[in-house]
Formats: C-alpha cells, sequence, structure tokens
C-alpha cells in the first residue's frame, strides 16, 4: 500500500471563509487595517483556528480575485492607508475620497478612480523623504528579496498602463514579450513608474506579514487560494509564454473550460491559457515552485482550485465559441506533486475536487493524500449514496455549509425545492427554521478534519450577502459586511467556542 506524499491535517479544527474586501471600515473596501485585526479577535473569541480568503492577487475586468494580473502579486486595494497618514505620507483629508464611497459593499469603478491617486500621492512623498520604516522592513531589501517576480510584474503593469490598458498581445512587438521589453528605452525611462508599482506591493507584503504575525499569536491560521490557470491578460503569462500554449503571436491555441454537463448543454469556456505542461516538467516545475513558496509564505494552507486539472483537463480550441468542442488532455498528475514535495515536504494543501470528478482523479487525490471537499448545500434532495451526506463524509477531508460561489446558506434553503427542503430536515432532524445554523452544527459534528463557514452564514444573511455567482459577469464580489453587522457575529462567540469544545474542534 503506498503511502501518501502529504500527512493530512493533524487535528479536528474549524474556521470562517471571508475574503479581506468584505471587511468593514471607511476605505470603500475592505483592507488590513483595524478591520482585520479585530476579525482575528473574533476568530479566537469563537474557538476558530483557521481564516480563509479566495486569491489576494490584483484583479483585472470584472473583478474576481480568480483573474488576477499576476499569480504572485498582492492587491494594492487591500493596503489600509491609515498608516500612511501616521507616517506623513497622506493626510486625513486625502482620504475623504473614499471615506464618500459606499460602507455596505465595494463599488469598484469609483475604488479605482479615487485610490490610485491617493497612493501615488503617497508614493511621491515617499520618493522625496524616502524614510525608514521599521514596521514595514526595508523597501530596497524588499524588491531584491521578491525581483524574480517582481521586476517582470512591475514592468508589466508600467506597460499596461502606458498602453492604455491594452492586453500585452496588442502591444507592439519589441514589447510583447518581457525579454524583449525589459532592454526598451521607454521602460528604462519609466523607473518612477516601475518603483511606483514596487512600492506598493512593499506595502501590501508588509502589512499583510504584520496581520499573519498577529494571527499567529491569536493561533489562527491563514488557508489561501490558488487558481489552477492564470489570466491570459497576466504578467505570468507574459514573462513565461514557453509555459503555455500560445501561438507566435502571443494568442492562446486552446483555453480551459468544462464540458457540457447537466447545468449547461455548451459547458463553461473560461478561456484561460493552458499549460505547456511538457515544457514546466523540462524546467523542473520551477515557476510553479516559486509560486507556492510565495503563497506559502503568506499562508499556512493553500487551498488547490480545479484541483481536477493536475490529472486531466477540458482543452478547448481557442477559435470556439463554447466548451462544447474540447477535448480531455492528460495533466501532470503525481509527478507534479512529487516535484512539490521535494522543496515543500510539510506542506498542507486543500484539494477543491468538486464537480465531474472521475476514478483518476479519486487516486490522484488518495496517492497524494490531500483532502478534499465537500459542501452541504450540495447533499439534500438525491439518494442516501450523496458523497456530501453527513453519514458519507470522512476525516481526510474540508466541510463547508457553503463557499464563495454558492449562495449563503439562508438563499440556499429559501429557495429550495420542497423535496430537497424535506430532505434537509429529515436527515438533520431539524425543522428548518434556522438552516444556516443547522448546517453550521452539521459541520462542527462531522467526521471532517476542517469545518470552515462563511460569515454570512454565521450572520444568517439571505441571498443579497452572496459573494458570487458563477457564469454571472456582473454584480460579483462586492458584499461588504458592516461594523454593526461585526458586533452581531461577536454575539455568536460564546455557542462557536461551544460547540468546538464539544465536537472536539
Amino acid at each position: 500500500m503506498n503511502t501518501p506524499l502529504f500527512t493530512p491535517f493533524p487535528k479536528r479544527a474549524p474556521g470562517v471563509l471571508l475574503h479581506p474586501t468584505s471587511l468593514p471600515g471607511d476605505l470603500g473596501v475592505g483592507t488590513l487595517g483595524k478591520s482585520a485585526y479585530d476579525f482575528v479577535d473574533f476568530l479566537e473569541a469563537s474557538g476558530m483556528h483557521y481564516w480563509q480568503v479566495c486569491p489576494l492577487g490584483p484583479t483585472g475586468y470584472g473583478d474576481s480575485p480568480y483573474q488576477s494580473f499576476s499569480a504572485f502579486a498582492g492587491n494594492p486595494y487591500l493596503i489600509d492607508l491609515h498608516p500612511l497618514v501616521e507616517l506623513g505620507l497622506l493626510s486625513k483629508k486625502d482620504l475623504i475620497p473614499l471615506e464618500t464611497l459606499p460602507q455596505d459593499h465595494v463599488d469598484f469603478g469609483a475604488l479605482y478612480e479615487h485610490f490610485w491617486p491617493i497612493l501615488a500621492k503617497a508614493f511621491y512623498k515617499f520618493t522625496k523623504k524616502r524614510p525608514s520604516f521599521p514596521e514595514y522592513g526595508d523597501f530596497e531589501a524588499f524588491k531584491k528579496e521578491q525581483e524574480d517576480w517582481l521586476i517582470p510584474y512591475a514592468a508589466f503593469r508600467t506597460l499596461k498602463k502606458h498602453f492604455d490598458g491594452q492586453c500585452w498581445h496588442q502591444w507592439p512587438s519589441k514589447f510583447s514579450r518581457f525579454a524583449k521589453a525589459r532592454k526598451s528605452k521607454l521602460l528604462q525611462e519609466s523607473d518612477r513608474e516601475v518603483e511606483f508599482v514596487e512600492f506598493t506591493q512593499y506595502l501590501f507584503f508588509s502589512q499583510w506579514h504584520n496581520l499573519k504575525a498577529y494571527a499567529q499569536k491569536k493561533g489562527i491560521q491563514f488557508i489561501g487560494d490558488i487558481p489552477i490557470f492564470v489570466a491570459l491578460d497576466s504578467a505570468d503569462v507574459w514573462a513565461h509564454p514557453a509555459l503555455f500554449e500560445l501561438d507566435d503571436k502571443g494568442q492562446p491555441t486552446v483555453v480551459a473550460g468544462v464540458p457540457p454537463d447537466y447545468f449547461s448543454e455548451t459547458g463553461q469556456l473560461w478561456g484561460n491559457p493552458l499549460y505547456n505542461w511538457e515544457a514546466a516538467k523540462q524546467e523542473q516545475y520551477r515557476w510553479w515552485i516559486k509560486r507556492f513558496e510565495i503563497n506559502f509564505d503568506l499562508f499556512d494552507v493553500v487551498r488547490l482550485d480545479h484541483f481536477r486539472g493536475f490529472d486531466s483537463y477540458w482543452a478547448v480550441p481557442a477559435s470556439e465559441k463554447t466548451a462544447a468542442q474540447g477535448k480531455w488532455m492528460p495533466g501532470p498528475g503525481i509527478d507534479f506533486f512529487n516535484a512539490i514535495k521535494e522543496v515543500l515536504p510539510k506542506a498542507h494543501f486543500i484539494a477543491e475536487d468538486l464537480g465531474d470528478i472521475n476514478e483518476d482523479v479519486k487516486k490522484l487525490l488518495k496517492d497524494t493524500g490531500l483532502p478534499g471537499m465537500a459542501i452541504l448545500q450540495f447533499a439534500f434532495g438525491g439518494d442516501d449514496k450523496n458523497p456530501y451526506l453527513p453519514h458519507n463524509l470522512i476525516p481526510n477531508q474540508v466541510i463547508y455549509p457553503g463557499t464563495h460561489d454558492n449562495d449563503t446558506s439562508l438563499g440556499w434553503y429559501q429557495s429550495a425545492s420542497e423535496p430537497v427542503k424535506d430532505h434537509f430536515r429529515r436527515t438533520l432532524s431539524v425543522d428548518g427554521h434556522e438552516a444556516p445554523w443547522d448546517l453550521i452544527r452539521s459541520a462542527y459534528q462531522s467526521p471532517c478534519s476542517l469545518a470552515i463557514i462563511a460569515l454570512q452564514d454565521i450572520l444568517n444573511l439571505d441571498t443579497e450577502a452572496r459573494m458570487n455567482t458563477p457564469n454571472c459577469a456582473t454584480g460579483n464580489w462586492q458584499w461588504r459586511f458592516t461594523q454593526e453587522q461585526q458586533n452581531q457575529a461577536w454575539q455568536h462567540t460564546p455557542y462557536l467556542k461551544e460547540l468546538a469544545a464539544v465536537h472536539n474542534r
């Protein structure tokens, strides 16, 4: 019997799923400021051990954290600007445009308009004074430490701004590859713009590491999230084109998606460029290993989105308008995870193994030893063989009432059919009047090693608090909770702590 590559989680534990942009505050978006520290305090008081977030990268069109300009960089919107006032880089008056933005949701358009001039002003003062920030570390040392990804990323963002936001394969040919562009006169003369991008990353990473250190003192660990695919319009594809299936003009020859199924007759066409896994193997997965190293510097645990793509992935010709005409192609399989194990032997991953999972994917999951995911909202309305029903769950699994892609548990129950509601009530021996808490209790009671609860369910919120609706191009990622709701969440801390104690979490 083969020994799994990675060891299971050492103990049962609970956690909360919340993306930092949803935190309350007065800057138009949740940040890594006081509310983040308050939320860590809430987790500790509730007996939680984990805070799970969505990807933290800089977002582009659609504002999805799963479509980022970089697999390495952080999202500058998460920078708390209040310390920059204390450091003399901004005045309180400078923050007024952000303080006038909505506080119950993120207006990304208005945020974009107001945020960047303010941060640019802080950078201008920084370049004049070159002050030392003991709490943030040395700027030059940060640039040197992160140069492998930071130099191409800063160049990418600088050129993207110069070319009015166009995707890199639309730029003039001498800028179509990082290897050529880095020698260009334009980039050499744009050193101030390049350094501004580096400055934003310095602030993000410094503030994140300070928050992580505070969380560690409170016994809270972070669960991060890695999308398997990257955006075409990203520094990663621009700087490493050989690792992707591209033609001579930088256009993808095949793109990612999923085949037709019960939910969609034409499948889902995601459009991400696909990896040239043979090229990745030849360089001993160096880009991937660097990606994981950066993520494990930020997080204690990493969730692998679309895990099945490491076994096989749906490749759709780039000329197709739907995903119907794709075909399954082999992924890197266990060889990939052996390479990761060599460098990160004690890494903890969570495999997002939802959706169409065949026996080969199940074998890869077993061989790696990674815990898969279970969604309680998917458990009801069928027969007793449904893998997400409480009696079918296993210890090496992570249980969620619902994730960022699901409706809130209250919204799910309110819109469910009567047969689903009836199955739910009979299975859990409940009356359905507190459906979110019924699912929370079931998650805590389950044999699964980790139980992760969306904050919306703790607050008993309906569909208006939903974070993301897949295949819906607008209106996603905007939800925020208020300071009043944060105070309401604190009222649940004694009960949550009791649940953890009773169920050995």
